[in-house]
């Protein structure tokens, strides 16, 4: 894949997880930040990624807060943000609905809202540029956590984050990119992951999180 950005282009050769139990072998269309019914012309950027499964990013937990009539929101579908990962391996719907976490090697490319965050498992941008705005700042940098589950997870103005575990320090510690509602974490241990600030609750992974 080339690191490249456009307000407009099209995904081919890949297995499209409209949701996460539907594949289809189709194109994802997308336009100034949303999925769109196609085709567009020919001067439309083409990233070609064959093989590779689109996978929406989403959580249970965060779904589950939705009114019934927002479930479909995170579907691959025309209308819906283009938010969503391309992945060079087979995913599993339990993975995509619960805890989906992808080793850079299998990461051709995640897409928030149709911005490129993540290309061919590497970032396209450092941690912390984004917390340069005292808004995105005061909405994520602090600490967020899930009582019931022993998790505390730090989020710190430099673009690193920090999770204390069942209170062990430091069990898993990387950087951390935002844009809009979503969260972009690649740990130092070697894996891209996933979250969603939904009504100021974060979800990551099956963890349901408020700020301490």
């Amino acid at each position: 894949m080339t690191k490249k950005a456009a307000e407009q282009f099209v995904v081919t050769g890949a297995t499209v997880m409209r949701t996460p139990s539907t594949p289809a072998r189709d194109n994802l269309y997308v336009s100034e930040g949303l999925l769109e019914a196609g085709p567009f012309d020919d001067t439309t950027e083409v990233v070609e990624v064959r093989g590779a499964y689109a996978v929406p990013l989403m959580v249970d937990s965060a779904v589950a807060r939705r009114p019934p009539t927002q479930r479909h929101a995170y579907d691959l579908i025309p209308g819906n943000p283009a938010t969503f990962a391309l992945v060079r391996r087979g995913v599993a719907e339990s993975q995509i609905r619960h805890m989906l976490v992808v080793h850079p090697a299998d990461l051709a490319a995640v897409y928030v809202s149709g911005h490129l965050e993540a290309c061919d498992g590497r970032p396209t941008r450092p941690a912390g540029v984004d917390l340069a705005d005292p808004l995105v700042r005061e909405t994520w940098v602090g600490t967020w956590v899930d009582p019931a589950r022993g998790l505390e997870q730090h989020l710190m103005p430099d673009g690193r984050y920090a999770e204390t575990r069942n209170g062990r320090a430091d069990a898993y510690t990387g950087r951390y990119w935002v844009r809009d509602s979503r969260i972009t974490y690649l740990d130092d241990s070697g894996f891209w992951a996933f979250g969603e600030l939904l009504d100021d609750t974060l979800h990551h992974a099956g963890f349901v999180m408020n700020r301490r």
